[in-house]
């Protein structure tokens, strides 16, 4: 048996009410019943609390992801950079011309090739660890 109990509410908030329930293909009465004993009860502040740790949670490991990578990016490029500085020789003022000619036409390269890994979303950075396991494997003749 059901008793019956008369609310008022404001009218955005009824709005909200009644866009929720068409939507679920509820009742508006079922849907405040529903908030009603969610906010009643006794758990919920726990269920609440559990849920904030459990995303926050997963933040935490998206962040120290997002950390690691960036990490990893930056020490790529910083020993791409060294390695390059150290064994390219400077050219000589008469090849300077063909060799800028040369660099925008590989970079127009590596813009495009970079285009296509990122559209077939194609990582380089998920690709380090298998690297690494190959050339270990290499390494050990296995």
């Amino acid at each position: 048996m059901r008793d019956r109990m008369n609310v008022y509410f404001p009218p955005d908030l009824l709005k909200q009410i009644t866009d929720l329930a068409d939507r679920k293909k509820l009742s508006r009465s079922a849907i405040v019943e529903a908030a009603v004993a969610s906010f009643l009860s006794p758990d919920g502040a726990d269920r609440q609390e559990a849920a904030f740790a459990r995303r926050l949670d997963r933040v935490s490991r998206q962040m120290q992801r997002l950390e690691r990578d960036v990490g990893m990016t930056a020490e790529t490029l910083a020993l791409f950079i060294r390695f390059w500085l150290t064994i390219t020789p400077p050219l000589p003022n008469d090849a300077q011309g063909a060799a800028q000619l040369k660099g925008r036409e590989r970079f127009e390269g590596f813009v495009e090739a970079l285009g296509r890994r990122l559209q077939k979303g194609q990582s380089f950075l998920r690709e380090i660890p298998d690297d690494i396991i190959h050339t270990k494997l290499d390494e050990s003749g296995d």
